[in-house]
């Protein structure tokens, strides 16, 4: 009796015609990433908005799969659920003596039926974090031949947002010989088409690169006005400035999409800050980038 139901679900679902503006935006995505272009009549017939009875399913059982690898195993038998992405351990570097210590841990993600996205994505994760691992040997060693100094490097990752629509993962790396230093970056997924969303995916043109920067310029000068801890390199209201500063944003500047459907630009440590301030991230108001949004399908 399940089988049917389940089947008459799955036949309805299929059966969702795609709107306009989201198959733009999906069409528009495969564009700018030049990559993960295969299955994309597989993709197309998983748009649309899902049935009542699935998003429900999908909710609640969300939160047992990291908590339990067991449940997460039962749950992927059920065609239903099979699309839930997550995000595991791979392996781990770690090196643990007086002098030198480094944890390096590579995720892995699981549950995309986009294996191509899903085996790029977890290559990349391999490949930087070998080479992050080699370049401390090698400089331990080095150190070591020299008896000076203290070597240092964490890596992890965090899932930023994990909900019905986007599948966020920020990656980070902390290096500390002498001062420290902190880069993350982040993966955005598209979790019912199956692509990864990049920054320019989501305008019409490049003009959203104006509109970000002059927001967070604004930003930050609120944010030193109310507090004098806060620093940040930019030009004073004159435009005078001693130092170099931050003008604009990059075309692909590191993001994410919050739980809150609200774009989240980040920069690394020393980027746009002193040290101190470490890494710092400024929300964009959904409202200043409506004309130039594709779509509200991820920023809302």
């Amino acid at each position: 009796m399940m089988d049917k139901n389940l089947q008459k679900l799955k036949k309805e679902y299929n059966e969702i015609p795609i709107p306009e503006e989201l198959d733009f935006v999906v069409k528009k995505a495969f564009r700018d990433s030049g990559v993960y272009k295969t299955r994309t009549k597989t993709i197309y017939k998983k748009l649309g908005v899902t049935a009542a009875s699935l998003a429900i399913a999908t909710g609640i059982l969300t939160v047992g799969v990291n908590s339990s690898p067991t449940f997460a195993y039962e749950l992927s038998k059920i065609p239903v659920v099979n699309s839930i992405v997550k995000v595991l351990t791979f392996k781990e570097y770690k090196i643990d003596e007086d002098k030198y210590k480094a944890d390096i841990k590579v995720p892995s993600i699981e549950g995309l039926e986009n294996k191509t996205l899903e085996d790029s994505l977890n290559e990349k994760y391999i490949s930087k974090n070998k080479k992050l691992y080699e370049e401390f040997i090698a400089d331990m060693e080095g150190m070591k031949e020299i008896d000076d100094g203290h070597l240092g490097i964490e890596s992890g990752y965090v899932v930023k947002t994990d909900n019905e629509n986007i599948f966020s993962i920020g990656r980070y790396v902390v290096n500390t010989v002498g001062s420290s230093s902190t880069t993350f970056e982040y993966d955005n997924i598209d979790k019912k088409n199956e692509i990864l969303i990049t920054l320019p995916s989501l305008f019409k043109d490049n003009k959203y690169i104006e509109i970000i920067s002059e927001n967070i310029k604004e930003q930050m000068r609120e944010q030193m006005n109310l507090d004098s801890k806060k620093v940040y390199w930019i030009a004073d209201e004159s435009g005078n400035s001693n130092m170099d500063i931050f003008k604009e944003i990059d075309e692909n500047q590191n993001f994410y999409i919050n739980d809150k459907a609200q774009l989240v630009i980040s920069f690394n440590k020393y980027e746009v800050a002193p040290g101190y301030m470490g890494i710092v991230e400024f929300t964009i108001p959904t409202d200043i980038l409506s004309d130039v949004l594709v779509s509200n399908e991820y920023i809302k």
